[in-house]
């Protein structure tokens, strides 16, 4: 049985193996996928040994991201961008191909709940590892430009420079982004997780169409709700069809088969999966 699995710590809540054997379901397929649990100092060697006894593709998740890229002998552009790996695939000379799906996910969830991102004006909140994952797929798809606000200024700043060559990118301190009218709000930080929202002018969505967080959970996050009080009519979208979404590129990748993403998606949502 072809064998795959995530990585991470912890790893125990993972959905990915149920995702991946939705997908395989698909095209009738069966897959072994498994959650496993890699320690702090021996993240490297779990993953090889798991490659060693025939794996044929993993996901990682945090905290080995940045690891995992270190890891692979062979990057795609949006990896080496990202800066981080989150799905690895062996290849022919023994070596490990590093991929970043994050991105990819984001934006065909982004597209799934509006037409186009092409000319659009996104003010995107964070510059950590997950920011980085999505500013170049942003602009291949169509992004006019990006405002990256981040509570440390000169931290967007230096993800803005990055990407600089690929479109209009700027970084700037959360207090200090620039008033014009956003199409988009992204909140690529993890304030949702313990209810917090980040510190910027409510102004900045009063305008936008669309909200999204990064982060789900059974219940609105702290962002979308504060986005929700400040313009009622923007559509608030969580992070969910962005975790499916990544997974579908993964498996696309590893199995040169792209799955369908709703009907996983409509089960998450029902609790069902």
């Amino acid at each position: 049985m072809d064998k795959y699995a995530v990585f991470g710590n912890p790893i125990k809540h993972s959905k990915s193996p149920a995702i991946h054997t939705q997908f395989a379901g698909q095209f009738n397929s069966v897959i072994e996928y498994r959650a496993i649990l890699a320690e702090l100092p021996e993240f490297e060697a779990t993953v090889t040994t798991f490659f060693a006894e025939g794996g044929l593709g993993a996901n990682v998740t945090l905290p080995f991201k940045e690891r995992a890229y270190q890891l692979a002998g062979q990057l795609t552009e949006r990896a080496r961008l990202a800066g981080a790996v989150n799905t690895l695939m062996p290849q022919p000379d023994g070596s490990l191909l590093g991929d970043n799906t994050d991105g990819a996910g984001l934006v065909a969830d982004l597209l799934r709940h509006t037409a186009s991102l092409s000319g659009t004006s996104i003010l995107l909140i964070g510059a950590g590892g997950a920011a980085r994952g999505c500013v170049y797929p942003l602009l291949q798809a169509g992004a006019a430009s990006v405002v990256i606000a981040n509570r440390t200024a000169e931290k967007a700043q230096q993800l803005a420079q990055l990407f600089s060559d690929y479109g209009n990118v700027q970084g700037v301190a959360l207090n200090e982004v620039p008033v014009q009218s956003y199409d988009l709000v992204i909140n690529s930080t993890s304030s949702s997780v313990t209810g917090q929202v980040p510190d910027i002018d409510p102004q900045h969505v009063s305008t936008c169409t669309l909200a999204y967080d990064m982060f789900y959970s059974d219940q609105q996050t702290a962002f979308l709700a504060w986005v929700a009080t400040h313009n009622a009519a923007a559509q608030c979208v969580d992070g969910m069809g962005m975790l499916v979404g990544q997974a579908a590129e993964a498996f696309a990748l590893w199995r040169g088969q792209t799955p369908e993403v709703a009907p996983v998606l409509n089960a998450m949502k029902e609790g069902s999966l």
